[in-house]
């Protein structure tokens, strides 16, 4: 099983993750933030990807932190997890459509930390959640699952429409990205 368990403690935050690729998309999120926690769990629900995850943080002072802290872990456990990448398919992309928002995510789990984002310059509060933390996020994850990410709003007015249809995405794109197609690392250079 591609499974892995990290855990990670700052002056800002306190994380413990465990992720299990090969899972069925359950999940327990517990976080201080409600929007990132009930993104999580699209996450794993649409990835099938099972994850635990217990998170702390400075949200007196704002939710920048933990945000950006469980994009860092999260993409750590996806990273180990994924072992010596043997036989995945290491390319996903998706379009995700959720009532006015259309997104496109593409993913190459190439060993290089890379992140792209366009989101129309959407800028606004879902509740007390700044939209704009979902880019510090999927940074996160893309610079320490160590892929290159683009995720792009092709279309979007709501801004939680636009971004669950992000974490949909990148959840559907992982799912592909992570799939089993054979038995060599997929890359002519032997390891990615």
């Amino acid at each position: 099983m591609r499974e892995a368990k990290i855990s990670r403690e700052t002056k800002e935050t306190k994380i413990e993750i465990y992720i299990n690729l090969d899972g069925t998309g359950s999940y327990c999120i517990k976080t201080p933030v409600g929007f990132i926690s009930h993104m999580l769990e699209t996450l794993s629900k649409h990835s099938g990807f099972d994850m635990e995850v217990y998170a702390e943080g400075d949200v007196h002072v704002s939710h920048h932190h933990t945000v950006e802290d469980l994009g860092i872990v999260i993409g750590m456990a996806f990273d180990k997890a994924l072992g010596d990448k043997k036989g995945i398919n290491r390319f996903g992309y998706s379009i995700v459509p959720m009532d006015e928002a259309l997104v496109m995510s593409s993913i190459d789990i190439s060993g290089r930390p890379l992140f792209f984002y366009e989101d129309l310059g959407l800028r606004g509060k879902i509740t007390d959640f700044d939209f704009e933390l979902i880019w510090e996020f999927f940074k996160g994850f893309a610079l320490f699952s160590k892929s290159t990410l683009h995720i792009r709003v092709i279309s979007g007015k709501i801004l939680h429409h636009v971004a669950e249809a992000c974490f949909k995405s990148l959840a559907k794109t992982l799912k592909e990205a992570v799939s089993i197609q054979g038995t060599d690392v997929p890359s002519t250079k032997g390891g990615i």
